[in-house]
């Protein structure tokens, strides 16, 4: 090991290797040798039977969370809706869970499957509250637990919500190696996983998405047993996509397919996620379009070969709300249900706010996460960290906030918006990307995998190839 030369792009062209021997999956299998992977063979042979994986959280006190109904909030979107709108707004408590949020299902089928195969620790690489919930799960099972952050920006500034989950980390017995934003993340990521020879607890393995398929199921067979029947829609903070692909994937497993699965995503258009200088200038840390959009048309661009992550197959529709709408409803949560929860599942009830008021007072939306908050994830010290960064920070209509340059907090609750994206054109974007990475000539075998791929059928792919070819 110490003979190898540590400099960036050999590092970086020993990947792939690195990567077999961390997971313990050769992707190789799931190949076709072109575009199309069978990825159903890949959840299937690498994954865990649903049954399993109840068991497999339960034991370690994860899941079975509540489903909480939010009446004042479900009252002041119908004040604000149309006669006879405003579905009644439910949320999935996720923050119960050992760590505050649903990554625990991820996670303690991640460590479960590292112990399993002999590891004697875990990495991942991750700002968010996965690492703390990979350091609780580590905790318990007894592994090591190293947790690899982008935390600062050239500066040395670092994000209060990001700091905070470091401190959550260490706190959960985990090291955690702070870095700053840029390529240095996955560099140093590959060298220490070669170093330590740790599982690679990766949110994009099937181990982590198949763990939230026990999400979308509880949600439907809880429904049924307190309501008679599936909700009618739920909403799921879209980042990396494992998110929505986990629980759309368990409300399938349930039976659900007449429930609309809607991602929402803050919108930060214009701010790039790899950016030293954008690092700042946000201040909501996930759930955005920085890392939604991407990670859905382009989801193999993970740290994994083939992401079990794919949220595209599964998406009803696709909404953006805005800064300001989080911070608003995050307040409202807080004074109206008596409720202090964070703000990634915040940024869905934002969003299920406004859809309720398009839909009947005899529906029903859900919210299928909420998440732990503490200091830095407060409202307070996230609008001082953007004035200190030179964001302005009003009240007004958030239709006029502008992502790196001002955050608008709606003078009324009837400014909270959903704005619908342009999922065909996300499709479009992802066939295009398979295209240029693989091949101009799809075979019939990838015109099928591409139809699975966008929740289309082959015929709709076929023209929209051939609008691409046309283009390039």
């Amino acid at each position: 090991m110490a003979n190898l030369p540590q400099d960036y792009d050999s590092v970086m062209s020993r990947k792939q290797e690195v990567m077999k021997d961390a997971i313990g999956i050769d992707y190789s299998q799931f190949e076709s040798g072109s575009m199309a992977f069978d990825y159903e063979k890949m959840m299937r042979e690498t994954g865990y039977t649903l049954e399993e994986m109840q068991k497999i959280q339960y034991s370690v006190n994860v899941g079975n969370t509540p489903i909480l109904e939010l009446r004042n909030l479900t009252a002041l979107a119908r004040a604000c809706a149309p006669e006879g709108k405003g579905a009644r707004i439910f949320v999935k408590d996720e923050a119960a869970n050992p760590s505050g949020s649903f990554k625990a299902r991820r996670a303690a089928n991640a460590v479960y499957h590292a112990k399993k195969l002999g590891y004697k620790g875990v990495i991942a690489a991750t700002s968010g509250n996965y690492g703390a919930a990979v350091a609780s799960q580590a905790a318990i099972a007894g592994l090591k637990c190293i947790i690899v952050q982008e935390c600062y920006d050239s500066k040395g500034v670092g994000q209060p919500e990001i700091i905070e989950k470091a401190r959550k980390c260490e706190a959960l017995g985990a090291e955690v190696v702070q870095l700053t934003v840029g390529p240095e993340l996955f560099y140093k990521f590959i060298l220490l996983l070669e170093e330590t020879g740790y599982f690679n607890a990766s949110l994009y393995t099937p181990f982590g998405i198949a763990g939230v398929e026990t999400l979308g199921y509880e949600i439907s067979m809880q429904f049924r047993e307190k309501y008679g029947k599936d909700p009618d829609v739920v909403v799921c903070t879209n980042a990396g996509g494992g998110n929505l692909t986990g629980t759309a994937r368990g409300l399938i497993k349930a039976g659900a397919r007449n429930t609309k699965v809607i991602g929402a995503s803050i919108d930060l258009s214009g701010l790039h996620m790899a950016s030293d200088k954008a690092f700042n200038l946000k201040s909501c840390t996930t759930g955005h379009t920085g890392f939604g959009v991407p990670y859905a048309v382009d989801p193999d661009h993970s740290d994994v070969p083939r992401s079990a992550a794919r949220p595209l197959r599964y998406m009803d529709r696709y909404v953006t709300i805005t800064q300001g709408d989080v911070f608003y409803i995050t307040e409202c949560l807080a004074t109206l249900e008596g409720l202090e929860k964070g703000p990634a599942g915040n940024t869905s009830l934002a969003a299920a706010f406004a859809l309720a008021q398009e839909m009947d007072q005899d529906q029903m939306i859900v919210v299928q996460e909420t998440e732990y908050t503490g200091a830095g994830k407060h409202v307070q010290p996230q609008l001082s960290f953007a004035r200190e960064n030179g964001i302005e920070v009003r009240f007004g209509d958030p239709k006029d906030e502008v992502p790196g340059k001002s955050v608008i907090i709606p003078e009324h609750p009837s400014l909270i918006k959903a704005t619908d994206m342009d999922l065909d054109r996300q499709k479009k974007s992802l066939i295009k990307a398979n295209l240029k990475k693989y091949t101009m000539d799809p075979t019939e075998e990838d015109y099928q995998y591409l139809a699975e791929e966008t929740k289309k059928d082959v015929d709709w792919v076929k023209k929209a190839v051939e609008e691409i070819k046309a283009s390039l």
